[in-house]
């Protein structure tokens, strides 16, 4: 690497890519050298101002680094010369869908590894990632993608039952949320609005990670922008209580309970206390509803909460730690979880 602490460029800098870029600077084995941005967004704009002052600004794109300086911003260079210069160990890539295929071109070309996101296709990387189920398969490769919010919530509440007890089949109904607070594009809607198809394709998502997992998933899309809701049931492979059941929700890392008689019981209640108590209102636990929690039969059952803007935050951080041989998982966790005031 360039030097004792990996540098790290965040390329797009949205609802992801901000996010990724502030958890980047509050890592202790890591340094956020730049971030990359194409438009004067007022994300982009904003964050600097913010949360990511003082942070150098690169053009993704060559030929638009005048659009970004006629709108007011300092641009250190474009993208593909700083990647030149060799000072870049791993660039996360937080751009949309198809552009990152483009991108990826460019990583490629230069020598430099990149993470992308869950809304890539499974194809862009030969690793799709999640932290608990498969860190080890990160570190030799040069392409991660860390799946999308729903399928981290899947897999890190599946995972957790599947090694510690067995899951013989699973089958969620996701609830998605519309859109983003900010994504006024998709709405207003009076709808709901069904995948079509069975499964969706969060399940065979699922499966990149799990392959043996046998899970079935079926998805609506409300209007609603704060989170999406998941309801499981999970066919385990042995008789266990109830109680089995939430104590292995309770120590496993970002699985967090909430009592809907302590006044927890709506997802907006939820969200409410997080506004109360972290920058941005991010979640990136997923919150599983305690009296939700049934085991009957075999049968596992429980309602859990996915905060889609920040889940997969603390994933890209321990992607970025496993592609470099930073550290094991467990350790790679526990300093993310720290640095980030995860539960």
């Amino acid at each position: 690497m360039a030097n004792d602490d990996a540098n790290i460029v965040v390329n797009g800098i949205g609802t992801v890519g901000k996010r990724v870029a502030h958890a980047v600077k509050k890592q202790d084995d890591m340094d956020l050298y730049g971030v990359a941005d194409v438009a004067p967004t007022a994300d982009l704009r904003s964050n600097l101002e913010g949360p990511l002052e003082g942070t150098r600004l690169f053009c993704s794109v060559p030929d638009k680094v005048e659009d970004l300086e006629e709108a007011g911003f300092k641009v250190e260079d474009d993208l593909p010369s700083l990647l030149d210069t060799g000072k870049i160990d791993l660039v996360v890539d937080a751009t949309p869908p198809e552009i990152d295929e483009k991108n990826k071109e460019v990583y490629e070309e230069k020598g430099v590894k990149a993470i992308f996101q869950g809304g890539a296709d499974a194809s862009i990387a030969p690793v799709s990632f999640n932290a608990l189920a498969n860190y080890g398969e990160a570190g030799d490769v040069d392409w991660v993608r860390v799946v999308s919010c729903n399928t981290t919530s899947l897999t890190r509440t599946l995972w957790s039952l599947d090694s510690n007890i067995g899951v013989e089949k699973a089958i969620g109904n996701l609830v998605r949320r519309g859109g983003d607070p900010p994504q006024d594009s998709r709405g207003p809607i009076n709808s709901i609005v069904p995948v079509t198809h069975i499964p969706s394709h969060h399940g065979p998502d699922v499966q990149e990670i799990m392959p043996d997992l046998n899970i079935t998933t079926l998805a609506v899309k409300v209007p609603t922008t704060l989170s999406h809701l998941h309801m499981i049931n999970a066919d385990l492979s042995e008789s266990v209580s109830r109680e089995d059941v939430l104590r292995i929700f309770e120590k496993t890392p970002r699985i967090r309970l909430f009592e809907a008689e302590q006044g927890y019981d709506s997802t907006a209640k939820i969200i409410e206390r997080f506004r109360d108590q972290r920058l941005r209102y991010d979640m990136p636990e997923v919150a599983v509803w305690e009296e939700t929690v049934e085991v009957e039969d075999n049968t596992a059952y429980w309602i859990h909460q996915v905060h889609q803007e920040s889940i997969i935050v603390p994933e890209n951080i321990d992607a970025i730690r496993a592609m470099l041989n930073l550290a094991d998982r467990d350790e790679s966790i526990r300093k993310t979880n720290d640095n980030l005031g995860i539960e």
